[in-house]
Formats: structure tokens, C-alpha cells, sequence
């Protein structure tokens, strides 16, 4: 049996001519599937296309906004960092102020003298010699100035800016702290304020500042002394500073001492009233006399390296009276 066939006739309207084409329908019917299924993957593939396209854009769209949010955000942590900061400062500022000018003697003492206290019937030395001490290398590698700061611990209370998640959600915890903060500072400032209006005459006659221009080598507290084996006192600040360097009185009081000590050296000791002394040892040079009424940042005396000392430096004593507290807590810039 003759298979079924299909006749095209192509005519050519340039030159009449004609031409036959017969195909077998099944052949046509087979070409004709495939052009189908062709079209059909042609079309989906086109539709794939454009919605990849168009899902591209919005990427793109999506990537550069939130490269923009990111800025943002970037921008806003440095300034919640930057608050938290400078509320930071004031935190330590204001603690200080309330410190320095506590009527209170007694308060005082427990509250600015730092370090260990002794044992009970434990050996003191009140003065360490300066030879005992390490070297201005060693003693500036043991300087907390120069140590890196732990991070802060947030859950009891303080903002973990270095070591907080850099995301939303910290971000706004942060700055909830932050303006709380703000609100609680705010008013312990004003309260501070009217609390020193009130204490002019004791502000001025407290020492707040570093009596001479260096770097501190030596702090306040007790340690072991290689020499005696006996827990020693330090009880001051050791300033290392060029010799002849002046030393400035931290605040307005009258001058009780200005002679050689033979462990302090040349030594000149400030009243400063509300039984607040100061003192200043290893001196080069004194240029003050016993009752003398000094005010702050007259030139008692210069940078030395006399008495018991190993280099030219300043020791600088704050006492209360008579007992001997921490400097550092009368350093408002420190």
C-alpha cells in the first residue's frame, strides 16, 4: 500500500518558474513536532531569560541598597561608639570630682587609697629606695598607661563596644544604654555643679593636675621590695621628666617644707587645707620657702635627681591627713 504524500508546489514571482516538493506525511508530520517542541523550549527559555533578568535587576537594585544601609549603619555604630565614649569620660571625670571634693576625710581615704593593704603585724617599709625599683625600661613596661584596656564586660553593666555583635538588634540595646545613660549623667552633673558652687573655696585648694610635664614611670600601691623582702609603700607618683623641667603647685596652699629629706631629696610639701598635702621630692632646685602661700601652677621647683633616686624624675604625693592615697584620683587629664 502507497504511503500518503504531500505535494508543495513553489512558485517564483521573478521568474514563473515552478517547483515540486513532495514529502511523505509522516516525515511532515514529524518535521511539523519538532518544530513545535522547538518553539515551545524556545519560548520558555526566552520567559526563563527575562525573569533572570529582571531578578538580576532587583539584585542589583537590592546589593546597592544595602551597600548604601551598610554606610549607614557604619556611620551610626562610629557614633554610638563615639558616645559611648565620651559618656565613658565623663563617667570617670565626674567620679573623680566627686572624690576630690568629699568633705569627708575619713570617706576619702577608704575611697581614693589604692592597692593592697598590708597583713595584720606584717613588716612596712614607708619608703622604698629608688634602687630597688626596676629600670625606666622595665618600669614602663609594667605601666598600665601602656598595657591595652580589657574589654568591657556588658552584662554587669558596661557597653562591650569593641567586643558587641555588629548588628541591629546590639546596635539599638547600645544606644537605649546610651541615651539612659545620657539622662542619668545629665543630672548627676548638675547635681555635681551645685554641690561644687557650694565648695569653690575646696575646689581651688584641691590639687587636680600633674605638677610636672612626663611620663609617669612608677604608681601608687604596695609591692614586695627585692632588697628587704618586706612589703614597701610606694607612695606616690614617679613623673620622669627632663632635668630642670619645672614643677608646678597643683593648687592654691601655703608651703610647710622646702629643705633636703635624705630619701626625697630636695623636698617641698604644700597645705592645702581641708587636710589636704601635697609633696614633691628629688628636686633639682626650690624656689619656694616655708610660708609661702602658693597658687596653682606657680613654679615651686625643678625636675632634680637627688635622695634616694637612680634618674631625674618627680615623686608626687597626695595625703589626707597624713595618710597617703592614690595621685592618679587627683589627675583630672589622666
Amino acid at each position: 500500500m502507497d504511503k500518503k504524500k504531500v505535494t508543495l508546489f513553489i512558485v517564483s514571482n521573478q521568474t514563473g518558474k515552478t517547483r515540486k516538493l513532495v514529502l511523505s506525511a509522516a516525515w511532515l508530520k514529524a518535521a511539523s513536532f519538532i518544530s513545535a517542541v522547538i518553539i515551545i523550549i524556545f519560548a520558555a527559555g526566552m520567559v526563563d531569560y527575562f525573569g533572570l533578568l529582571l531578578q538580576a535587576m532587583e539584585n542589583k537594585r537590592l546589593k546597592a541598597e544595602n551597600a548604601q544601609l551598610t554606610k549607614q549603619f557604619q556611620l551610626v555604630e562610629s557614633k554610638v561608639s563615639a558616645l559611648e565614649n565620651s559618656l565613658e569620660r565623663v563617667k570617670t571625670f565626674t567620679t573623680k570630682l566627686k572624690l576630690i571634693t568629699n568633705v569627708d576625710a575619713e570617706d576619702r581615704i577608704t575611697k581614693l587609697t589604692m592597692g593592697p593593704k598590708p597583713a595584720p603585724n606584717q613588716p612596712v617599709e614607708e619608703y622604698e629606695p629608688m634602687e630597688a625599683r626596676d629600670d625606666g625600661e622595665g618600669l614602663a613596661a609594667q605601666d598600665p598607661v601602656f598595657a591595652n584596656k580589657k574589654p568591657l564586660n556588658d552584662q554587669a553593666g558596661e557597653l562591650a563596644t569593641e567586643t558587641a555583635d555588629k548588628d541591629y538588634a546590639s546596635l539599638v540595646i547600645r544606644i537605649e544604654k546610651a541615651v539612659k545613660e545620657t539622662q542619668l549623667k545629665e543630672q548627676s552633673v548638675i547635681d555635681l555643679w551645685e554641690s561644687l558652687s557650694e565648695r569653690q573655696s575646696l575646689l581651688n585648694a584641691t590639687p587636680n593636675m600633674k605638677p610636672a610635664k612626663g611620663w609617669i614611670t612608677s604608681r601608687f600601691g604596695y609591692r614586695t621590695s627585692p632588697f628587704t623582702g618586706k612589703t614597701t609603700l610606694h607612695a606616690g607618683l614617679d613623673i620622669a621628666a627632663a632635668p630642670g623641667s619645672p614643677i608646678y603647685a597643683p593648687a592654691d596652699g601655703v608651703v610647710i617644707f622646702a629643705s633636703y629629706d635624705e630619701g626625697y631629696g630636695k623636698l617641698v610639701s604644700i597645705d592645702h587645707g581641708f587636710g589636704v598635702t601635697t609633696r614633691f621630692g628629688h628636686m633639682s632646685q626650690i624656689y619656694v620657702q616655708v610660708g609661702q602661700r602658693v597658687s596653682k601652677w606657680d613654679v615651686v621647683g625643678a625636675v632634680g635627681n637627688t635622695g634616694r633616686s637612680t634618674g631625674p624624675h618627680c615623686h608626687y604625693e597626695v595625703r589626707i591627713n597624713g595618710t597617703p592615697v592614690d595621685p592618679i584620683n587627683y589627675i583630672l587629664d589622666e
